[in-house]
């Protein structure tokens, strides 16, 4: 049971960062702002509103605005990155890499959202590898470089 339970925090984490703030339940109802900052604290917020700012929220929106702060370039990257993280702390994951992503680009297809960051990606520069990638999630290479998980496109940046 507490596996099932650890796949679909998986996934609400997952769509979480896929989601720009902007399209954010709290972004629309004025608790935080288009950068994920929070406008209003927790305890300030109506009994109403608080089924859209629950720890998981905060969780995902610090975690957006730290992987925000890094730069770790377009959102598509960003979740390789993230579902890469996921499996590294816990290689149980592992075997549910597939159908994880395969569930979050279908929901991305859904919202007609897949498209648009298929095109934030673009284009990633031609490099001359120096090591091989963590792993691949999301079509995008994951590398580990002095202990961080990063892109391609900011692997790229390194060389």
């Amino acid at each position: 049971m507490s596996r099932a339970i650890d796949m679909i925090i998986t996934y609400r984490v997952i769509k979480l960062l896929v989601t720009p703030f902007e399209k954010m339940e709290a972004f629309k109802r004025g608790i935080i702002d288009k950068d994920g900052k929070v406008l209003i604290k927790f305890k300030d917020v109506p009994r109403n509103n608080k089924k859209h700012y629950t720890v998981l929220h905060r969780f995902v929106f610090n975690l957006k605005r730290i992987m925000n702060k890094v730069g770790l370039g377009s959102r598509l990257g960003s979740f390789a990155v993230a579902l890469a993280l996921l499996i590294k702390e816990d290689k149980s994951y592992a075997e549910h890499k597939d159908l994880i992503e395969s569930t979050i680009i279908k929901y991305l297809k859904e919202q007609n959202h897949y498209e648009t960051l298929l095109s934030e990606e673009g284009e990633v520069p031609e490099t001359i590898r120096q090591q091989e990638s963590y792993m691949t999630c999301f079509g995008i290479d994951v590398f580990e470089v002095d202990d961080k998980l990063i892109s391609e496109k900011e692997y790229a940046k390194t060389l």
